[in-house]
């Protein structure tokens, strides 16, 4: 297999019109989700990502008939599922691939699952994953050696769960699992970030009764069967912020369309912080940001943060755009211990970073230097981005299959906005 990897010649100020991608974040979790409905469900706005891509094959090896009906379409008939065992190598490549578990548990009393990867920031547990479904009165048992995580039960039975942590990977596991139980489930200490809204909004689109997601508790009334059902997944949050963030560190003036504003607020808020002027807008057919930035970013202090908080998925971006910042930047990083893969590499575009424990201190330069750097995860690919459209002169990124696990045609979004992006390869 060739390598790729995107040259970039730096300091092009981004200008025009891009629009948002559907939420990579939700499509992991809705397209097994739709397992549950043991009918037909036509998805709609998926992003064009490898994670999506992957995620069909996975369900193809499960006999699943999924295919591409018009562009961002996709098409799921479960009826003709053979097999609740997803083991294969596609499955422990990719950590959401999990939600299988609590898609597959609901619907046929068992599962069995390759434990997954896909990612290098820290250890990110199941155990949250593991508590809610024995809860339910599930038989959950860890093969270490195997690398595979089993689950069974004759009923799932509603239960008041309480998460240990607030987990985005387990609530909606959880949810899905709680989806068909017998009886009420309640799920308190949850995530609440826009793409566990989305799949609470995908379950009662299938005849589920799921209420209060978005806040700290959910309510689950089980149904004993679910529907098909069409759906329309919600612009990606992080897409959003990684253009955002690319418009201010260009000194640029970027319109970003198709965006939930709401969602936004938290990030919104440190580049307005920062120095940019941030419009929010509707022209009548969609919501849209505009983000306009004129000089060198104020120093600004970020902590990473839950839902509503600074997400987590932006500290690696935001990162880059401050190391051009007048001043000291702070970043507190509370969700992930290993998110500060990206540093070495933005010091090898002359960035002054300092790594200690959970935070970063960041000291501004005038301007980062071309560089051939290495994405370590997807983030980290993106904030490496942001990175070589703000610099002085060529940045090669490489790994960049990281990147395309998360961002739909970036390069070709960005070069319309004026940057210069050449996928390469040898």
């Amino acid at each position: 297999m060739q390598k790729q990897w995107y040259e970039i010649k730096g300091g092009k100020r981004l200008e025009g019109t891009v629009t948002i991608s559907g939420a990579k974040n939700a499509a992991v979790a809705i397209i097994p989700a739709a397992v549950l409905a043991g009918e037909t469900c036509i998805l709609e706005n998926l992003p064009h990502i490898q994670d999506v891509q992957s995620l069909k094959e996975i369900l193809e090896e499960l006999g699943v008939s999924v295919e591409y009906t018009d562009g961002d379409c996709m098409q799921i008939d479960s009826r003709t599922l053979r097999t609740t065992k997803a083991l294969s190598e596609a499955v422990s490549s990719m950590r959401a691939s999990y939600y299988l578990l609590g898609a597959l548990l609901a619907r046929y009393g068992e599962a069995e699952v390759a434990l997954p990867g896909g990612c290098v920031i820290g250890a990110r547990p199941i155990d949250q994953h593991i508590k809610g479904m024995r809860a339910l009165g599930a038989t959950v048992e860890c093969d270490v050696e195997q690398n595979i995580v089993r689950a069974y039960a004759d009923k799932l039975v509603g239960a008041e769960i309480y998460f240990d942590v607030v987990s985005v990977g387990a609530t909606i596991n959880v949810m899905l699992a709680a989806c068909m139980a017998e009886g009420v489930t309640v799920l308190s200490n949850v995530a609440k970030e826009p793409h566990v809204v989305d799949v609470a909004n995908f379950l009662n689109m299938m005849g589920a009764t799921v209420k209060g997601a978005g806040t700290d508790v959910i309510r689950i009334t089980g149904r004993p069967k679910l529907h098909g059902c069409g759906y329309a997944i919600i612009p990606d949050q992080i897409e959003t912020g990684t253009f955002m963030i690319a418009a201010a560190a260009t000194m640029g003036d970027v319109v970003i369309k198709n965006v939930i504003p709401t969602h936004m607020e938290a990030v919104s808020a440190k580049l307005m912080e920062s120095g940019a002027r941030v419009i929010e807008g509707d022209d009548g057919r969609d919501f849209y940001i505009r983000v306009v930035m004129n000089d060198r970013p104020r120093a600004i202090n970020v902590k990473t943060l839950p839902y509503p908080g600074f997400p987590t998925d932006l500290q690696q971006p935001i990162m880059a755009y401050l190391c051009a910042s007048n001043g000291i930047s702070t970043i507190n990083e509370t969700i992930f211990e290993n998110r500060f893969n990206h540093v070495r590499e933005l010091r090898r575009m002359g960035a002054s970073i300092s790594v200690k424990d959970s935070y970063a201190k960041v000291k501004g330069i005038p301007s980062l230097r071309g560089a051939d750097i290495n994405a370590s995860d997807l983030r980290a690919g993106a904030s490496l981005m942001v990175a070589g459209l703000a610099a002085r002169g060529t940045t090669n990124v490489h790994n960049i299959e990281f990147i395309d696990r998360g961002y739909e045609y970036i390069d070709a979004k960005l070069n319309a906005l004026g940057a210069e992006v050449t996928r390469k390869e040898k």
